[in-house]
């Protein structure tokens, strides 16, 4: 896909300058924050956000760049090309998870208090919707904010939380009321300086281990009730909504990571010699590259479109469903075809393909399970 069509000189103007920070302040750090458990989110957004990188498609009012969706693709495509695909998903909670919300929906208090701090970098935030019997089904949470006077006061837990460990605030779904329904729900922001919040412990994973993932604990934890975002008992919609950025996100970086890891593993296969001839000479092998090229340029092309309708002002959920389950399929499996490219060198952990295969698996789960998106997308065709 010829990026010319797409891209202006001042859109690659950004790319060049995310690509060179990428290169210079994340990944000659990111073996060290992988083997950590943990990447320093403070001191890292706060140079993204001196450089404008947080707040790409956000109102210049609040400290955003205001540009269009554009733009918004190209970051997320950079961050693509991130060497461990932890630190690509803690940016993208702080982008397109923990904010949105905010931007769209919030008030002018919580937008001047933490949007523009999340947009500058002094601010880490986090989305904590999942808890221990809520995942997919996101209606059947259990953590409470009830109000009284002034204040909400939230009670429950909440786990699986990416940038946990770290977040200076969390955009928190919680149940405001008994009632059955969708419209029993309210969105908050949750300041983690106040008592009653713990980090109950931080979580390990399978992979993105540079990622801190924790399971937090509410007790009798009173917030403002001027941290609600928009309307009580609307909060569920307006999480659907943000969802909708979220799985977005997964497409640029999961097109950009798969077609990295076959560059890597063409150069290895390149230079592996077996039964007297290098790998990429066997034809089995190319064919398969040539497979997931090809897969990968539809996923680049389905989410282009989706840009094109974002620009049009169209809806875009059913797309997105289908953008989101596809990568979820097509990441795992290039990963994992590369990681047996390499043969037993490929197994071994400091291997770049071995994190790959780790990192690839969560796409398929978090966000929204692959099962979850195919019912979205037969609903919405009316089936």
């Amino acid at each position: 896909m010829s990026s010319e069509l797409y891209f202006t000189k001042d859109h690659e103007m950004v790319r060049k300058a995310l690509k060179d920070f990428i290169k210079k302040e994340i990944n000659p750090y990111v073996d060290e924050w992988e083997e950590a458990g943990i990447a320093p989110l403070k001191d890292l957004f706060m140079k993204m956000g001196e450089l404008g990188f947080l707040g790409i498609r956000y109102d210049s009012k609040y400290g955003g760049e205001g540009l269009d969706y554009w733009y918004d693709l190209l970051f997320l495509e950079e961050l693509g090309n991130i060497d461990a695909a932890g630190i690509s998903m803690a940016i993208s909670v702080q982008t397109h998870m923990a904010s949105p919300a905010i931007a769209e929906f919030g008030s002018e208090y919580l937008k001047e208090t933490y949007l523009t701090k999340a947009i500058s970098g002094e601010m880490v935030g986090s989305i904590a919707v999942t808890e221990p019997d809520a995942g997919s089904d996101v209606s059947a949470l259990a953590t409470t904010a009830k109000k009284d006077g002034d204040s909400y006061v939230i009670n429950g837990s909440k786990t699986f939380i990416t940038n946990g460990a770290q977040a200076d605030f969390l955009t928190l779904l919680a149940r405001t009321s008994d009632d059955p329904g969708y419209h029993s729900f309210g969105l908050f922001i949750v300041p983690t300086d106040l008592p009653g919040f713990v980090v109950s412990k931080k979580l390990d994973k399978l992979g993105m281990w540079s990622s801190d993932t924790a399971e937090l604990f509410f007790d009798n934890m009173r917030i403002p009730a001027e941290n609600i975002i928009g309307e009580e008992g609307e909060g569920f919609i307006y999480q659907m909504k943000q969802f909708q950025h979220e799985r977005f996100s997964t497409m640029p970086i999961g097109y950009v990571s798969a077609k990295n890891n076959i560059d890597m593993t063409v150069e290895y296969l390149k230079d592996r010699v077996v039964f007297g001839k290098p790998l990429i000479a066997r034809q089995v092998l190319r064919h398969r590259i040539a497979e997931w090229l090809t897969e990968i340029e539809c996923l680049k092309s389905l989410t282009y479109h989706i840009v094109k309708m974002k620009m049009a002002g169209l809806d875009v959920a059913k797309e997105i469903s289908m953008g989101k389950l596809f990568a979820g399929r097509l990441i795992h499996e290039v990963a994992d075809g590369c990681l047996q490219m390499h043969g037993g060198m490929g197994y071994m952990s400091e291997m770049k393909i071995s994190r790959a295969f780790r990192d690839s698996r969560l796409i398929s789960i978090g966000g929204g399970a692959s099962e979850v998106m195919s019912e979205i997308i037969t609903r919405m065709e009316g089936y």
